[in-house]
């Protein structure tokens, strides 16, 4: 996914606007990235770093 198309989805005034197909997209690629998507727990929906980074 480029730099363009994600940039093309920051929200305007609190709005995301993109197709799900997009999102979609953009989700697998932060999950293959090391990303994990917290789900809403009280405290409301988060991500993390699902794996350790490595160190340089």
């Amino acid at each position: 996914m480029s730099v363009a198309t994600i940039k093309r989805l920051e929200p305007l005034a609190g709005i995301l606007k993109a197709n799900q197909v997009t999102i979609e997209a953009l989700k697998r690629a932060l999950e293959a990235g090391g990303v994990d998507f917290i789900p809403e727990n009280g405290g409301g929906p988060g991500v993390r770093l699902a794996r350790p980074l490595e160190s340089k």
